[in-house]
C-alpha cells in the first residue's frame, strides 16, 4: 500500500530527554493509524512535525512525498489538522473563525462547513470567548473535517467532549475512512482508537515502542504498552482503619458539626 504520512528516524531534541527521538513509521493511503502515548510521551511534537511547525532536528518527515518543513505552506493548506489545545482569537465568533480558516485554504463550498455544524450541534454564532471546552472542540473539528481532506492529522480528538458527541465522531472518523482519506489520530483514549483504528502504534518518552492490531487491544495491555508493567503494579495499600480514625477525630467530628 501507498504510505502517505511517513517518518524516517526523525528526531526533535528539546533537551533534557524531551521530544522525540528517531521514530519511524507510516500510514498508509485510505488507513486510520492511532498514536497511542501518555501525556508527555511525544505525540503533540510528532503531530508539529508533520505539520511542519517545527523542523525536526535530524531524520526525515514526510506527507504525500513532500517535506512536511520545506513545504509547509502547502501541507498546512491542505491538511485537516485539529491541534490539541485550540487556538484562535477569542473575539471572534465560531463562523468567522470557520470563513478564516475556509479562506486560507481556498475553499468557497460551505455546504459540508454546515452539515458538520449541524451533525455536532454547534452554534457558530456564539462568540470563541464565551465556547466552554467541548464547544471549542467541536469548532476544531468542523474547521479540520469540513475541506474534506485527504490526510487528517487529529491531536487528541474527543477532549471535552460528551458521550454523543464523541460518538458521531467516531461515526465521522469511520466515514472518512470509508471516503479514502488517510488519518492519524494520537489519544490515549482505549475505546476511541477500538472504535476508529486499523491499527496503533504506541510512542512512550519520546521512543516508538510497539504497535498493534486495534482489534488485539486489551486495557492491560494498553496500559502496560502506555506506561510499562511496573506502573501497573502498584496498588493503593493505605490503612482504611486509620482513615477511618482520623475521620472519628474530635477535629473532624468538630468540623461536621461546625456544618450542620
Amino acid at each position: 500500500m501507498e504510505p502517505i504520512i511517513q517518518l524516517e528516524r526523525a528526531t526533535k531534541d528539546y533537551g533534557r530527554g524531551r521530544g522525540v527521538f528517531k521514530v519511524s513509521f507510516a500510514v498508509a493511503r485510505g488507513e486510520v493509524v492511532g498514536f497511542l502515548g501518555a501525556n508527555g510521551a511525544g505525540k503533540s511534537v510528532t503531530m508539529r512535525l508533520l505539520m511542519g511547525f517545527v523542523r525536526p532536528s535530524s531524520g526525515r518527515v514526510l506527507i504525500g512525498g513532500r517535506d512536511c518543513f520545506a513545504d509547509r505552506a502547502r501541507i498546512q493548506r491542505s491538511v485537516g489538522y485539529l491541534p490539541g489545545e485550540l487556538a484562535c482569537p477569542s473575539d471572534l465568533t465560531g463562523r468567522a473563525f470557520l470563513d478564516f480558516v475556509a479562506a486560507m485554504r481556498g475553499a468557497r463550498d460551505h455546504r459540508r462547513r454546515d452539515e458538520l455544524t449541524e451533525f455536532f450541534e454547534l452554534d457558530p454564532s456564539a462568540r470563541i470567548r464565551s465556547m466552554s471546552k467541548g464547544t471549542k472542540q467541536k469548532l476544531g473539528i468542523v474547521a479540520a473535517f469540513m475541506g474534506a481532506p485527504d490526510v487528517l492529522l487529529l491531536d487528541e480528538p474527543t477532549s471535552g467532549l460528551d458521550l454523543l458527541m464523541q460518538r458521531r465522531f467516531v461515526e465521522l472518523v469511520r466515514a472518512e475512512r470509508a471516503r479514502g482519506a488517510t488519518v492519524l489520530l494520537s489519544s490515549h483514549v482505549l475505546g476511541e482508537v477500538e472504535g476508529t483504528c486499523d491499527r496503533a502504534i504506541f510512542i512512550r518518552r519520546g521512543h516508538l515502542s510497539s504497535q498493534a492490531q486495534a482489534s488485539d487491544l486489551t486495557l492491560d495491555a494498553t496500559l502496560e504498552r502506555l506506561y510499562g508493567a511496573e506502573a501497573l503494579g502498584r496498588h493503593w495499600e493505605g490503612d482504611a482503619s486509620a482513615a477511618s480514625a482520623a475521620f472519628d477525630s474530635p477535629s473532624a467530628a468538630s468540623s461536621k458539626g461546625g456544618r450542620s
